[in-house]
């Protein structure tokens, strides 16, 4: 199996000039045709410069560049785009910061051979603040409570997949959704599975990410749920909730009706009144919404399935300007005119 090792990087010239050779040595024992693409996501310290050296002196070091900070999640899925154009029948991504370890890939790789499809490097034992260990730990047990889906660390950044895998969860990276490459595999029915691999301190400068990130991630995880559960359906989640909350507004308002005809009872100051109108309101906008969203799916269904016209690029090039055709020679001689014009009769105008 041919392997393409990702490393997204941002500012981290001083790490990948020592991991980068170990991480060339590891993936090589795997495959000698074994490549390593870092991603330069709009480095400001001299990365750039550190990769072309690196690339000068090991033959498989490949470089991309954004020009500017796109994220994580936008760098591996440019990386898995450029490996699976290589012919990559493995993809492996992890970390520019020097805690995973290269030696783990054979690890990883024995587990992928024993039928897995995506393995995660799970640091059990991790070497960082108490304060990131803490919030992570949550983190990890809220995913899979969430998801359901078997592991104990979802945001390792040390992961080897399929190219098959890669090339399913590649349309889902954007925004931070990289920490939910395993949920996604998962939920698209691949088999995922976890190795313990060694943790190492951050060698040099320090972590991109804060605090904000929990939060974040959270919401990034109802995202996936929504969007893996109810991309194609989304009438059934809106409709749904809308036709719950309609059914508990008209059976308020059927009750306060019935009150008032029965008893004569006075409704215009009950809260009961004020919430049913508002269920009833609301249900009805949500059963809107859900067809509204069908109309959006199916009109994007439809567009996929249509035939794509194929142009051909000659036709698209201005076409040179042809020459006029010429124009009928008209004789200027005046005894030409004077044979073919028509003679008045009597030979009136003749001369002599």
């Amino acid at each position: 199996m041919l392997p393409w090792v990702v490393i997204p990087a941002l500012d981290e010239a001083e790490n990948l000039r020592v991991l980068v050779p170990h991480v060339v040595h590891h993936a090589q024992a795997l495959h000698p045709g074994a490549r390593v693409l870092v991603v330069d996501d709009g480095s400001t310290d001299g990365t750039g410069r550190v990769l072309r050296e690196l690339a000068a002196t090991h033959g498989c070091v490949e470089i991309e560049t954004n020009r500017h900070n796109l994220g994580k999640a936008a760098s591996l899925r440019r990386g898995f785009a450029r490996a699976l154009e290589g012919g990559a029948d493995v993809v492996v991504m992890m970390d520019a910061d020097g805690q995973d370890d290269p030696a783990e890939l054979v690890a990883l790789a024995a587990e992928l051979e024993r039928g897995a499809d995506l393995v995660t490097g799970a640091r059990l034992t991790r070497r960082d603040r108490f304060v990131k260990r803490t919030t992570s730990r949550l983190y990890n047990r809220t995913t899979a409570a969430l998801s359901g889906t078997p592991g104990k660390d979802f945001n390792s950044g040390f992961k080897m997949m399929r190219a098959e895998v890669a090339a399913d969860v590649a349309p889902m990276l954007y925004g931070e959704m990289h920490r939910y490459l395993t949920v996604i595999a998962h939920e698209m029915g691949h088999r995922v599975a976890e190795v313990p691999v060694e943790h190492h301190p951050r060698m040099n400068g320090a972590s991109k990410y804060g605090l904000a990130r929990f939060w974040r991630g959270f919401i990034d995880l109802v995202t996936v749920r929504f969007l893996l559960s109810y991309e194609n359906r989304p009438s059934h989640l809106f409709g749904g909730i809308g036709f719950s909350c309609l059914s508990v507004g008209t059976l308020l308002l059927a009750y306060l009706s019935g009150l008032k005809l029965v008893t004569g009872a006075v409704i215009g100051d009950r809260p009961l009144l004020l919430a049913g109108v508002l269920l009833v309101l609301v249900g009805l906008q949500l059963l809107l919404f859900g067809l509204l969203a069908e109309l959006v799916v199916h009109a994007r269904n439809q567009s996929a399935a249509a035939p794509r016209p194929h142009y051909d690029p000659r036709r698209l090039v201005a076409p040179a300007e042809r020459p006029r055709a010429a124009e009928p020679h008209r004789e200027t001689d005046f005894g030409l005119h004077d044979q073919l014009a028509p003679r008045p009769a009597g030979g009136a105008g003749r001369t002599t």
